[in-house]
């Protein structure tokens, strides 16, 4: 009796054993392909990144408190209205200099942009503009507000947002309404970094706390100016304490200097956190003096160029950077290629029932200084994509709860994609097999996949099962079981 018991108990570590370390627990969520997490094996398919297409410029920095060095934009969707925030400033100054102020424009589709007459802050002898917070040096250098979706969360501080420098440390603000803001607490919550950039904040629903990322420099700890410019992360369950900080790793790369790195939740998967950020090349000159004249650049501002690069994270100190180039080159001409543009906004949001948009700062110290905007198919960062000859992967073990499996995904007219699901040794279910398949042909953001005998799979729920995907021709761009 005893040596049956010692079995039964021995059974059902093994089983919690396999749940806990070999299979994944997706639940209802949705994967993007933007890493290999949910990947074992690829054939003849492979993890490519797409293109944001530019859609040209939807918001100039053209008022005289805004200006040439106007950026560290954010970009909210609250609901139907889409709200930005960015530092306004016309001359170079030091960081955190009383010039600077934080500019508001609101939306209704996210591509029209007005800025209202807000009355709040008496700036060049007039209240008429659209200012949100002045006389706040120095957290107007870098205010970056977010939409808290903590579920507990005070109604009368529904916006948060972190701003200022090494010398203050970061100090918070809240709002109802995310135009009429207070501090939450006079001095700085958190002050154990450098701060010389975008430092971001946001309720993680998937880590029940909120997260801060934020610049520090990768030799000097994390308040000295040595090395490269790069990422420390903390985190704090009442906006209030902070964590001990530690640094964000990068896995198996080359480091570069990182000005920005936007991280935020993914708004389709937000247990996936997208950092599309500003990747800094500092002394590599494309302009000649001569030309920088002819565009009106500002003396200081020609002699490095930058882009955007594309990154994600699961939560703790890890970056996946498994795409090492560009995610949106300069663009055409030579006022693309000055210091410090094409910084991208925070937050990528939806603009269409199949778009998300992404912002970038563009004609930095330049007079031209504005906002640009770029679309990207909804999940479109990256997809699982095969050739004409075709290709198939299988995941790693997982379990899941929902009736149906939907797609995102795309074919041409000679492409197809087939899905098979297999047991947790790799066996075909009967049922649910290659044979079985609907084969998939088109173009859709939601398609529901079905076998012969049927689509729903509310038998399988919580059994640990695989997806092997055949495909060609074609591209997979996120699956969710629901």
């Amino acid at each position: 009796m005893k040596r049956l018991s010692v079995c039964i108990v021995l059974s059902i570590f093994f089983t919690f054993s396999v749940l806990g370390q070999s299979a994944i627990e997706l639940g209802d969520k949705r994967e993007i392909f933007v890493d290999k997490f949910l990947i074992e094996e690829l054939k003849g398919v492979e993890i490519i990144k797409h293109t944001p297409k530019d859609e040209g410029a939807v918001l100039l920095f053209d008022h005289p408190w805004e200006g040439n060095f106007s950026g560290y934009s954010t970009i909210i969707k609250d609901g139907g209205l889409y709200r930005a925030y960015y530092r306004g400033v016309r001359e170079a100054g030091k960081d955190g200099n009383e010039n600077e102020v934080t500019c508001y424009a609101e939306s209704k589709d996210g591509i029209h942009w007005e800025k209202p007459k807000l009355g709040l802050f008496e700036i060049n002898g007039t209240k008429e503009n659209n200012i949100i917070l002045a006389n706040a040096a120095p957290v107007t250098h870098n205010f970056s507000p977010f939409l808290d979706t903590n579920p507990n969360v005070d109604k009368n501080q529904k916006y948060k947002a972190l701003g200022g420098t090494s010398k203050t440390g970061l100090i918070a603000y809240v709002s109802a309404d995310g135009i009429r803001w207070r501090k939450l607490k006079e001095d700085a919550v958190f002050k154990n970094g450098v701060f010389d950039s975008q430092n971001v904040a946001f309720w993680s629903e998937s880590e029940n706390q909120y997260v801060c990322y934020f610049r520090i420099w990768s030799d000097g700890g994390f308040s000295e100016y040595k090395g490269y410019r790069t990422v420390g992360r903390t985190t704090s369950k009442d906006f209030v304490n902070w964590t001990e900080p530690v640094k964000m790793t990068f896995g198996n790369t080359p480091m570069e200097h990182l000005y920005t790195q936007q991280t935020s939740p993914y708004f389709r998967a937000p247990h996936i956190y997208v950092a599309i950020g500003g990747r800094f090349m500092p002394g590599r000159q494309v302009l000649t003096e001569e030309q920088a004249k002819s565009f009106n650049v500002d003396p200081g501002y020609f002699k490095d160029c930058s882009d955007a690069v594309f990154m994600t994270s699961r939560g703790g100190s890890v970056y996946d950077r498994i795409f090492m180039e560009a995610f949106i080159r300069p663009g055409i001409g030579l006022d693309n290629w000055v210091s410090r543009s094409n910084y991208p906004a925070l937050n990528v949001v939806q603009t269409g029932p199949e778009e998300m948009s992404i912002y970038v700062n563009q004609d930095y110290a330049q007079p031209t200084a504005h906002l640009h905007r770029y679309s990207l198919r909804i999940d479109g960062f990256a997809s699982l994509s095969a050739p004409y000859k075709g290709g198939e992967f299988v995941t790693k073990p997982f379990t899941f709860s929902g009736d149906e499996l939907e797609i995102n995904y795309s074919t041409s007219a000679a492409g197809e994609i087939k899905f098979e699901i297999q047991d947790q040794d790799g066996k075909p279910i009967p049922g649910y097999t290659l044979e079985d398949s609907q084969v998939i042909i088109g173009n859709e953001i939601s398609r529901i996949v079905s076998w012969k005998d049927s689509g729903n799979l509310k038998k399988l729920n919580s059994k640990i099962v695989r997806l092997r995907v055949y495909m060609k021709d074609a591209d997979l761009f996120s699956i969710r079981f629901k």
